[in-house]
């Protein structure tokens, strides 16, 4: 489908419950579609509400209102009305997520994070780690970690952990909330191959990329978030 994900007058706010249930407004009128094929990235400062977006689209976050439209077996979907059930299969088959932390998994090695999502969906255990070693090789992480669990490798490790985990299945729409933040230069350079390589393979990607030489090189198009911005009063 040319255009698998649309967002229509979405809004979001949060109750902070320690404050005497005082509102705080996060976006409102939150609008865009995302094209199959290409990278749009959610631009603006830290805080205008583009995590939130990012959450609200995984079915992380409920919605006040509005709609979240995903092209899902064929037919489509609101994630901001569906069911729990359905936002898992959306989550399995249709919609993959790169966050900024990876949650670790006890005595689970690094090889079986990456090639659980492709376990999930069905694909032999081997020909899925096979996959994932080709992934974590690619990332430049040492295969003497490949074994060990990723609890205690530094950020930048499990974050590339993290991010073959997301990128190992052929999710039609590719969320990433700043998959570069912590990693050198070099893997920042084979991140944005690996988003070439989605985007030639015809899948829809929204991003966040602080790194402005990240952002530069991935973004077909970029929606400035402060246009969703409420005014922030108690309500």
């Amino acid at each position: 489908m040319a255009t698998p994900l649309v967002v229509s007058e979405v809004a979001k706010s949060f109750t902070m419950h320690l404050r005497d249930g005082i509102k705080l407004a996060v976006v409102r009128d939150v609008s865009f579609s995302v094209r199959a094929g290409a990278c749009t990235v959610l631009g603006g400062p830290s805080g205008a509400g583009k995590s939130s977006i990012l959450k609200m689209l995984y079915g992380n976050y409920a919605v006040d209102s509005g709609q979240i439209i995903v092209a899902h077996q064929g037919r489509l979907v609101d994630l901001a009305t569906a069911a729990p059930r359905a936002i898992l299969s959306i989550r399995r088959d249709t919609i993959g997520y790169v966050s900024q932390f990876l949650r670790t998994v006890p005595r689970v090695s690094a090889l079986d994070v990456v090639a659980e999502p492709l376990v999930a969906r069905g694909a032999e255990r081997e020909t899925a780690r096979d996959k994932a070693r080709a992934l974590l090789a690619q990332l430049n992480l040492p295969e003497r970690l490949w074994q060990l669990p990723p609890a205690t490798f530094s950020g930048g490790e499990q974050q590339r952990v993290n991010i073959a985990r997301g990128f190992i299945t052929d999710h039609a729409v590719l969320l990433l909330d700043e998959p570069t933040a912590s990693l050198d230069a070099a893997n920042r350079e084979v991140v944005i191959d690996m988003i070439a390589e989605k985007k030639n393979a015809g899948v829809a990607l929204l991003g966040i990329f602080h790194d402005a030489d990240v952002r530069d090189a991935v973004a077909d198009h970029v929606i400035d978030v402060t246009r969703f911005a409420p005014e922030r009063v108690a309500a």
